[in-house]
């Protein structure tokens, strides 16, 4: 009977932090959603995707294009967006906070390690989710836009759902042909680094010393390479002024 009662007690507690996440989530949601429905109007759209460009201040970031041919506003969008919201709000890393050491799988020899197994010393690791740069860690976690869920007709590649590990470790093969040079790794199947790291669609983080020293914005609007080089150029320019500094005795 202890159980019992242990048990409702705990599944009342998840309704009512699930009916809190809900109402904080809520109100971006729709504006969310209002956005895409109006993006559906090619007028709007055109607009909209040409003052963006105007905007754009570093030729480095990578430009969000959309083609005419995708919907945005659909019962699949909506519940990716959901998604990535709810995600960010209950991600559990944080800017200057310890880093999740989730558990991730190795392309490879499909040999599963942890994110901060390929931390070095005192050097920064750059993570990047969901994407790939050079001289990073690439985390490969669940598609953002599945060919049997939001599809995108400007994706180089219509890869479904992973339905199991062996999927997701095929899929990431195609992003490792892209930049052969690059260490790639998958996220497992429960998805614990893009819980964590609320990395959903794509996501930059850089961690040092077992903390999270920068943490970009959710993708792919807020996907800023020039963030990412901004912060490598002042940690090198630390290092230099320490390595010139003359001790006077």
């Amino acid at each position: 009977r202890p159980r019992f009662g242990g048990g409702v007690i705990m599944n009342t507690l998840k309704t009512i932090k699930n009916a809190i996440v809900c109402l904080v989530l809520l109100p971006r949601f729709l504006v969310a959603a209002v956005m895409f429905w109006l993006l559906d109007f090619l007028c709007i759209r055109k607009r909209v995707f040409f003052r963006m460009k105007e905007q754009e201040g570093d030729a480095i970031d990578p430009p969000l294009c959309i083609s005419d041919s995708n919907r945005l506003f659909s019962l699949e969008s909506l519940k990716a967006v959901w998604h990535g919201h709810k995600l960010d709000f209950l991600k559990a890393a944080h800017l200057g906070q310890v880093a999740p050491n989730t558990e991730v799988v190795q392309l490879e020899d499909q040999r599963r390690s942890r994110i901060l197994d390929y931390a070095q010393d005192k050097r920064p690791l750059i993570l990047n989710f969901g994407s790939y740069i050079a001289d990073s860690l690439v985390v490969y976690i669940e598609e953002a836009h599945p060919s049997d869920g939001w599809m995108s007709t400007d994706a180089p590649y219509q890869i479904p759902k992973h339905r199991c590990l062996e999927d997701r470790l095929n899929a990431a093969q195609l992003m490792h042909l892209e930049v052969p040079g690059s260490l790639v790794v998958v996220d497992s199947m429960e998805n614990s680094s893009n819980a964590a790291y609320g990395a959903y669609f794509d996501r930059l983080y850089i961690l040092q010393e077992g903390k999270i020293v920068y943490q970009g914005g959710r993708g792919p609007e807020g996907y800023r390479i020039s963030e990412l080089r901004d912060w490598l150029n002042r940690y090198r320019d630390g290092l230099d002024r320490s390595n010139n500094q003359v001790i006077h005795v």
